[in-house]
């Protein structure tokens, strides 16, 4: 099982969930989120990671060359497109080396047809609908509709996750992987290392079961 964890903010941060062992960080370069860090920060960041850790940037609507001047300076990996991004700009990131989630916000069963639409994602992010965030909600959605979205693809499962339901999550949608900013956070930005800390326990314990 594939664990993200979003919304780094900081070095200490990152070491920690690097620790438990995430296979991914990702850095939100969109304002006004609460958890937005600048390209300087995050290169400053992303130069000290080890090895193997997949880095991924979070942008909403941004402009495509803006988004690859950002993933240079900061070494990324992967780009998550998390607005309503076409798949015109999916494709061109693609063609410019780097993989690409796309996120796709479920407000119901209607919203899994945005999925057909985006075949060249490497991909496909489900994250809770909601109409004053384009992110980092804490809020779940409807779990049987990622069951659903699993025939257009890898299926990245989000929304409202947390270390006392993960567990569940991964037993009932059997995603690609999980991704998690706010469940594990002590206030928006800085992560509580001992949600961290549990949140990689629950998902080791749900692969075991």
């Amino acid at each position: 099982m594939r664990i993200k964890i979003c919304g780094i903010t900081n070095l200490v941060d990152a070491e920690a969930a690097v620790h438990y062992g995430a296979d991914a960080l990702g850095f939100i370069f969109h304002e006004p989120s609460p958890r937005y860090i600048s390209a300087m920060r995050a290169a400053e960041i992303t130069k000290r990671l080890p090895p193997f850790v997949n880095v991924t940037g979070v942008f909403v609507n941004a402009a495509t060359n803006d988004i690859l001047e950002t993933a240079k300076r900061c070494f990324l990996d992967t780009i998550q497109l998390h607005g309503e991004e076409g798949p015109d700009s999916c494709r061109a990131i693609m063609e410019s080396g780097y993989k690409v989630i796309k996120a796709i916000r479920v407000k119901d069963e209607g919203s899994l047809a945005m999925l057909s639409r985006y075949p060249l994602a490497s991909a496909f992010l489900l994250d809770s609908y909601s109409r004053e965030t384009y992110g980092g909600s804490g809020e779940k959605f409807d779990w049987t509709l990622a069951q659903k979205a699993k025939e257009y693809g890898k299926i990245i499962l989000a929304g409202g996750l947390t270390p006392d339901n993960v567990a569940e999550a991964i037993r009932e949608v059997e995603p690609y992987g999980v991704d998690v900013s706010s469940g594990v956070e002590k206030s928006p930005g800085l992560k509580d290392h001992g949600k961290l800390k549990a949140f990689f326990e629950a998902v080791a314990g749900a692969a075991k079961n």
